[in-house]
């Protein structure tokens, strides 16, 4: 298994705004080939931080996918205004080991 995992701070005070809408997501990547499952996180410390968790059957899926037309179009759903403290976007990834 592959999993990504991204994350970013938001700079303006739009937290709850992000937050409403990675919950009514369009779930564009939910039938990606290889897309298992994601999990959005925010720690209780910075409120304006956000964990992005992809989970794929292997990365070659993940790649496809960054890659996608889908991928991009899913920014559209990014609320209007939103200013992230500069460069705090990150995108990594991980080989899942054990349970």
């Amino acid at each position: 298994m592959y999993i990504s995992i991204s994350s970013f701070e938001i700079a303006n005070d739009m937290a709850f705004e992000v937050k409403e809408a990675y919950r009514n997501r369009p779930h564009l990547v939910d039938n990606a080939p290889g897309f298992v499952k994601l999990q959005v996180l925010s720690p209780h410390e910075n409120p304006n931080e956000i964990w992005l968790m992809t989970f794929w059957t292997d990365e070659e899926s993940f790649q496809v996918w960054y890659k996608s037309h889908m991928f991009h179009d899913v920014h559209n759903s990014i609320p209007e205004g939103l200013k992230l403290v500069p460069g705090s976007v990150k995108i990594r990834g991980f080989e899942h080991v054990a349970e």
